[in-house]
């Protein structure tokens, strides 16, 4: 598995994310969405992200795939921490 992490400057959650991230054996990508890059990466996968009621992108956006294929999208380091569990 990889995963594609998109993350913005002086995001809590994106932090938050990233501390759980230390504590697992998952590689992959980080993308600043502040940044041409990651805004440029982030439209490959702009019809699985989440947006609020005003349409806006929920942060952080962290895709979880295998071979290709999209096995998840996860906003919170509690939601990727559940769904690894649920994969041991």
């Amino acid at each position: 598995m990889e995963y594609v992490f998109f993350t913005y400057p002086d995001c809590g959650k994106c932090e938050e994310l990233k501390r759980f991230l230390k504590g697992t054996t998952l590689e992959g990508s980080e993308y600043d969405l502040a940044q041409k890059e990651g805004r440029l990466k982030v439209r490959e996968f702009l019809s699985l992200v989440r947006r609020d009621e005003k349409g806006s992108i929920v942060l952080p956006v962290f895709v979880l795939r295998e071979e290709g294929r999209v096995l998840g999208l996860f906003n919170t380091a509690q939601e990727l921490d559940t769904w690894l569990k649920s994969k041991a």
